[in-house]
């Protein structure tokens, strides 16, 4: 056996013990079975067994050690460790050609139960990739052969099982990036509370092929029950995606995600890189074709019901770094939108920019609480980080008037401060129903008529998300 393993790898093999029995058929216990790496791999600085198995056992007709090659029905193995050097160590290393050995063997099933597979890395901002392998059972293991397998993988966040079917090989030694693998796996009942700052129970089925350095990923995912902390309003949230997945380093790449939360569909192309002894950096492109506002408000904010309802149209850059924080703190965003058919859920809020607008227009008369509700559009420029989203280039839109402001709005809704101007085509003495007042205001009409406007006035929305505060902002810039 150590003959022919070493033959197979061209390195050391150590066996603690072996026992052997021949009383019904052959039958073989082992423990501390150890492989490593070729000498010119170790001097190139791997020091750990290539291979590791804590204990293994298997049986065998007599009349199948006589074949050609030697058959073993099932073998049992406990405690597999494979730990496979980084990349540059193994370039390094003139390795020499592996050979058969002596015995050639053919086996049924090897059962492999608690055991891990380790890719290590010589890049210094990337940690070893460890894979937890629950259980895996191997079917029809030759030399040169693709092995078919069912597995169970451990996932470490989110928490949950892999379970997966398919086939893998055979397996290069030299270049483990190179092995074949191809399948299909389920992810049920993947705990998103995991991950710090998110909530839901995830589910995903999919297909993957390709190289273990560059897997080709389809797949989708159900999560009927994502949240964020910062509201914690579950939604659906539904993807279907293809990605390109390095298992050496588990970095993946996306290309593209195609996803609906709420009734709101986006795409978002992107990656998801590993960062030595941080967690992984998130940079993804998400575009917003045509969505509902008022999704996004309910995931993110806590405000009840969402402060507006709208068409939102967006492209936005979004970040997350590693850390132990939880997601809303590591996020960040930057982008622009377009919202469309703006319209405030607050009645008395809608009231106010209805009102805006008839006395924009000219028309004060009109301009009471319950008057028609008029749609309103915005656009602008945005950067969100540490709980806030801060809006610089705002343009909001009614008929009879332009709003330009800046500002800020924190998701907890505590927070609500912006200043600009309110360009209207009537005067400021057009835009009050009284006969003696609007007299009155005709002496300042010219000092706010400027650019082109009938007025021109600096204002400020201040407060909370329950008692916003609308005012004029003559003081300010």
């Amino acid at each position: 056996m150590i003959e022919t393993l070493g033959a197979r790898f061209g390195s050391k093999v150590e066996l603690d013990d072996l026992q052997v029995s021949i009383t019904r058929g052959l039958s073989a216990q082992g423990r501390g079975l150890r492989i490593f790496p070729p000498d010119d791999v170790m001097a190139a600085g791997a020091k750990q067994p290539l291979i590791a198995v804590r204990t293994f056992d298997f049986r065998a007709s007599i009349s199948g050690l006589f074949l050609k090659p030697m058959h073993v029905g099932t073998v049992y193995v406990h405690g597999l460790d494979i730990q496979i050097p980084p990349r540059e160590m193994r370039q390094e290393a003139n390795t020499p050609s592996r050979h058969l050995g002596k015995i050639k063997i053919v086996v049924d099933k090897i059962v492999c139960e608690d055991s891990q597979l380790v890719i290590g890395t010589a890049k210094p901002n990337k940690d070893p990739k460890v894979f937890a392998l629950k259980y895996i059972e191997l079917r029809d293991v030759g030399p040169n052969a693709a092995w078919p397998y069912q597995a169970v993988l451990t996932n470490a966040i989110p928490t949950g099982d892999i379970q997966a079917n398919g086939s893998f090989g055979p397996w290069d030694t030299e270049e483990p990036g190179n092995s074949q693998v191809n399948g299909k796996y389920v992810f049920d009942h993947a705990d998103l509370n995991t991950i710090k700052g998110i909530a839901g129970m995830l589910h995903s089925v999919g297909s993957f092929n390709g190289q273990l350095d560059r897997i080709a990923v389809q797949g989708t995912t159900e999560v009927p029950n994502f949240s964020l902390d910062t509201a914690n309003h579950p939604m659906r949230l539904e993807t279907s995606f293809s990605a390109i997945v390095d298992g050496t380093s588990g970095d993946t790449y996306l290309q593209p995600v195609s996803a609906k939360l709420g009734a709101s569909d986006f795409t978002c192309r992107g990656a998801v890189i590993n960062v030595k002894g941080q967690g992984h950096v998130i940079d993804l492109d998400v575009d917003v074709p045509a969505g509902r506002i008022e999704d996004f408000l309910q995931l993110g904010v806590k405000t009840r019901p969402p402060v507006m309802s709208a068409i939102v149209v967006t492209r936005t850059k979004l970040h997350i770094r590693p850390g132990k924080e939880s997601v809303i703190q590591k996020m960040t965003l930057q982008g622009s939108f377009t919202l469309q058919a703006i319209h405030f859920t607050n009645p008395e809020v809608q009231d106010k920019v209805d009102m805006l607008s008839l006395r924009a227009q000219g028309s004060p008369q009109a301009a009471k609480p319950g008057a028609e509700d008029v749609s309103s559009r915005m656009s602008g420029k945005f950067a969100m980080g540490d709980g806030k989203l801060n809006f610089s280039d705002l343009n909001y839109t009614l008929p009879g008037a332009n709003v330009r402001l800046v500002g800020l709005y924190s998701l907890d809704g505590n927070e609500f401060e912006f200043k600009g101007k309110v360009r209207t085509h009537a005067k400021i003495s057009q835009m009050v129903a009284s006969k003696w007042k609007s007299f009155m205001l005709k002496v300042v009409d010219p000092f706010f008529q400027k650019n082109g406007a009938g007025a021109e006035i600096p204002v400020k929305v201040s407060g909370t998300k329950s008692a916003p505060k609308f005012g004029l902002n003559l003081g300010g810039k």
